[in-house]
């Protein structure tokens, strides 16, 4: 039999349940507009205490150094969340009141509004116990942030003592914002930071806060952010997350009401401070930046305020850090240690990289055979030296690795060929680059001499070269570090030392010995003491011989270039003692170099050398012949100068032939060869240095044609009584330097006002000339310039005559030297207390004591300005040579016959 449940409930009590239950779920759709009405209002409030919270937040954190609290970040992450949900909800809420029927009152789809109904009464619900939780006593905690964050250096810094002073005064000084420090890597940039960093913990001033930033080589902007964000307590892991725009916008709210340092070390690129959101430092905000480059190029960039390079230490700095880093200890225990590590320590050549490393590898060698060994390493391949390629060559190499296209390498490893500090002259580097390869000619000299010009002025900036300038000719020079790196890379990382052989001033009395000669690519020999050269060559892809200046050198073997197929380059000047030598088989050689020797003729080969476009004779006294040089088609260079071959008409009518002929120093000693070499168009055209010597009595006046790329003139032993400019002529634009000597007819030299880019002018021995500029003509010349614009020095010796430079005082801009001796009339100087610019490094230098007494000064400011600039000099270029001293004797006696009876 079965069971029976019976469940008795009054009627009355289930009518009001269910009652109850339709009129609470009713209500979600019948009270759905007011519902929403109410939903919106309660959303305004959450809105509104978000803003307040927020705005306190900002408030707090930008001025009063504090971070938002954790509960507070929640808190506005959940009011974030439900303002999304809050907009989902709303975007259907007319259809869903549309939806509705009967004055509200029901719905055409009931389940659809009633579920939409209960989301509105959750949504209100959670609105307004958010809004509740809102109500926050605090909303930020401090931060502990340290103002200046001490870099670990070590204690006593050695060298740079009076360069850190300067450093820290140029940057408090108020009219700097911006510094910039330069140099190449290792020579202590970011330790001369790092001391003006630390300088900050005791003498912080009114900066609020000091920032360091390590940037590298590759830019990361967002890593830059971080690491600023972190130190003004900005940086949380919901702020990481944010674009870069919103985190530069956040660190310029907070740097912009702070006076704040921000130091960025090591940068390669433009550092764009807006990008970052770093306010850019002005006299009115008095914040600073500072940073490290080894590129002159990027401080450019960087518009800096304050430009300071960090140079190699000097020797007494770098002997003071070497002995340090050794120590006492080890250079006392024998008398030969402590002179060999002087010649170690000048191995490194100032660098405060290879000093320390160096030093604290020789600190453990006790033994006199260990420092020699050293020695000998460090002189025949550095990169063979203990720790040099991991420590040293590596973090130079970074400078290398930046450089932007082979070519630019290339030419960079180029410039390791030649010996230690040696001054590698720019005009030189042109010719060796365009015959190399590297430097495209076809569109002209000009323009690729440009180009050459750009790659060294970017290995300058990026401080693997230096540039300076001697005697107005330009060089560079590289370090002996750098130049050690460069020799490395060059031997693909110390891996064949072969393909790059430099033995360069090292006094070789032999070629070296070399196992495989058919992988050498380039081979530098210069400046050694080599005397015979024997045997052959098998060096299929040698492409640069340097072999100059071997002094001894007197003999070359005759097969000796039989199998160099590829050489480009040869370069055998200065050898004075060469007298021949067979060029047999060289049909690549694009550039020959004999100047200097003592060559009597060249015809032995010179038929194979179809592409030689660049040869140089100059200051071969005994060459007699150079037959055939019309039948080389690829000419274009071509250096006579100095050379026994003077220009006569044979070879006057030989040069005429060389089709493509671009550039030509020669001298000429007749006035009938001259008069035909001017009448030539095409030779005149190509001119770049000419002497006109001893042209006889037959050439009264000399007559100037256009000489676009003429450099220098040297005018000897003439007697001409002027010399004029062709009225076509505009100017000589190119010419730069000229020596006018032994010319006794001449009365002034007033054509000179149409060479704009004068730099050097030098006059001697000319008796009858009474001014350099005269008046009455340079009123009559038209096309003329303002002249002496681009002069540098001025030499004036031993012309008794002359009385005046120029009539009126006169604007010398770049004028840093004028040297005087036996002008006894010239009295009057062109000078007034505005004539020079560059009064630091201008002086006037006289011979003869009683001169400077007899001076004429335009005024009493202009005496005030310049007599303490005067200097009784010795200066060599002044004192008579042998053949001063010839032409002198010579000029008294034309004085004599010019005087009256």
């Amino acid at each position: 039999m079965g069971s029976c449940l019976s469940v008795s409930m009054p009627c009355d009590q289930a009518v009001n349940q269910v009652s109850q239950c339709l009129s609470v779920n009713g209500s979600y759709i019948y009270n759905l507009s007011k519902n929403l009405e109410a939903l919106h209002k309660e959303m305004e409030v959450l809105k509104a205490k978000r803003d307040d919270v927020q705005a306190r937040v900002s408030r707090e954190e930008f001025t009063r150094r504090r971070k938002m609290l954790a509960q507070v970040q929640v808190w506005l992450k959940n009011v974030l969340d439900i303002e999304d949900e809050f907009k989902d909800l709303v975007s259907t809420s007319t259809a869903e009141v549309q939806r509705l029927c009967c004055c509200g009152l029901c719905s055409k789809n009931v389940e659809m509004s009633y579920r939409y109904g209960k989301r509105v009464i959750r949504m209100w619900k959670r609105v307004k116990s958010t809004s509740s939780q809102g109500d926050f006593d605090l909303v930020t905690e401090e931060v502990h942030v340290t103002e200046v964050e001490e870099m670990p250096i070590q204690p006593t810094i050695v060298g740079h003592e009076a360069l850190l002073e300067r450093v820290w005064n140029r940057l408090m000084d108020d009219g700097v914002g911006v510094l910039g420090l330069y140099g190449m890597g290792g020579v202590g940039k970011t330790t001369l930071l790092a001391q003006i960093n630390n300088m900050f913990t005791k003498a912080r001033g009114s900066f609020d806060i000091v920032i360091w930033v390590v940037v590298s080589k590759s830019l990361d902007i967002l890593k830059i952010q971080e690491d600023i964000a972190k130190k003004i307590g900005l940086w949380n892991e919901e702020w990481d997350k944010e674009n870069e725009n919103r985190r530069a916008l956040d660190i310029h709210n907070v740097l912009r009401r702070r006076k704040f340092v921000l130091f960025l070390d090591d940068i390669w690129a433009k550092v764009n401070l807006s990008t970052v959101g770093v306010p850019y430092p002005d006299v009115v905000n008095g914040c600073k930046v500072a940073f490290t480059t080894r590129s002159r190029g990027v401080c450019g960039r960087m518009e800096v305020d304050e430009l300071i390079e960090v140079s190699c230490l000097g020797p007494d700095k770098s002997w003071e850090l070497f002995q340090k880093k050794v120590g006492e200890s080890t250079l006392k225990i024998h008398a030969d240690i402590h002179h060999l590590a002087r010649q170690v320590s000048g191995k490194c050549s100032g660098l405060p990289l290879a000093l320390n490393v160096i030093g604290e590898t020789m600190s453990c060698k006790s033994t006199v055979q260990e420092w020699r060994h050293a020695m000998d390493v460090l002189t025949l391949s550095a990169a063979d030296f203990s720790s040099m390629k991991d420590e040293i060559f590596h973090i130079l190499k970074y400078s290398y690795d930046s450089l932007n296209g082979e070519v630019v390498k290339s030419c960079f490893l180029y410039c390791s060929l030649f010996p230690e500090d040696y001054l590698i002259e720019k005009e030189r580097l042109v010719d060796y680059w365009i015959c190399e390869g590297f430097i495209d000619e076809s569109q002209g000299r000009e323009r690729a001499m440009n180009e050459v010009y750009e790659i060294l002025g970017t290995l300058v900036r990026a401080c693997l070269l230096v540039e300076g300038e001697m005697k107005n000719i330009s060089y560079v020079t590289m370090h002996d570090v750098v130049r050690d790196m460069a020799l490395w890379i060059a031997s693909d990382l110390g891996k064949n030392k072969e393909i790059f052989i430099v033995q360069a001033g090292v006094d070789l009395r032999n070629m070296p010995y070399v196992k495989n000669w058919k992988g050498v690519k380039k081979m530098s020999l210069m400046r050694n003491n080599i005397e015979r050269i024997c045997g052959s060559l098998e060096c299929a892809q040698l492409t640069t011989l340097f072999l100059q200046k071997n002094q001894p050198l007197v003999h070359v073997c005759s097969d000796f270039f039989m199998y160099v197929p590829m050489l480009l380059v040869l370069d055998l000047s200065g050898n004075l003692g060469l007298s021949e030598l067979p060029l047999i088989h060289l049909v690549s050689l694009r550039y020959l170099d004999l100047s200097r020797t003592s060559l009597r003729r060249l015809h032995v080969g010179l038929q194979e050398m179809k592409k030689l476009i660049h040869l140089n004779l100059e200051s071969t006294r005994k060459l007699v012949s150079i037959s055939g040089i019309s039948n080389l088609p690829s000419l274009r260079s071509l250096r006579l100068q100095g050379s026994n071959k003077t220009l006569d008409m044979s070879l006057l009518k030989e040069l005429q032939l060389v089709e493509h002929l671009e550039n030509l120093t020669i001298e000429v000693s007749s006035g009938m060869v001259l008069e035909q070499l001017l009448s030539s168009h095409m030779l005149v055209k190509c001119i770049q240095k000419v002497r006109f010597n001893n042209l006889g009595e037959s050439t009264k006046v000399l007559t100037l044609p256009t000489m676009c790329v003429l450099r220098r003139l040297n005018v000897s032993g003439c007697r001409m009584g002027e010399i004029q400019i062709e009225e076509t002529t505009p100017s000589f634009q190119n010419l730069s330097r000229i020596d006018i000597c032994v010319c006794y007819r001449l009365k002034d030299l007033t054509w000179l006002v149409f060479a704009p880019n004068l730099v050097d002018l030098r006059v001697k021995y000319s008796n009858q000339l009474e001014e350099i500029i005269s008046k009455e003509k340079a009123a009559s010349v038209t096309g003329g310039h303002v002249p002496f614009q681009k002069l540098r020095s001025l030499y004036l010796c031993h012309s008794p005559m002359l009385k005046s430079i120029c009539w009126s005082p006169s604007s010398f801009p770049c004028l840093s030297r004028i040297s005087i001796a036996g002008c006894p009339m010239l009295r009057k100087l062109p000078l007034d207390s505005n004539s020079i610019v560059r009064f630091e490094v201008f002086f006037i230098e006289y011979r003869e004591e009683g001169w400077i007494k007899e001076v004429e000064w335009e005024d009493e400011a202009t005496q005030l300005r310049f007599l303490p600039l005067c200097k009784l000099g010795t200066d060599p270029t002044m004192t008579p040579s042998k053949y001063d001293s010839h032409t002198q004797s010579i000029n008294s006696v034309v004085v004599l016959r010019h005087q009256p009876s």
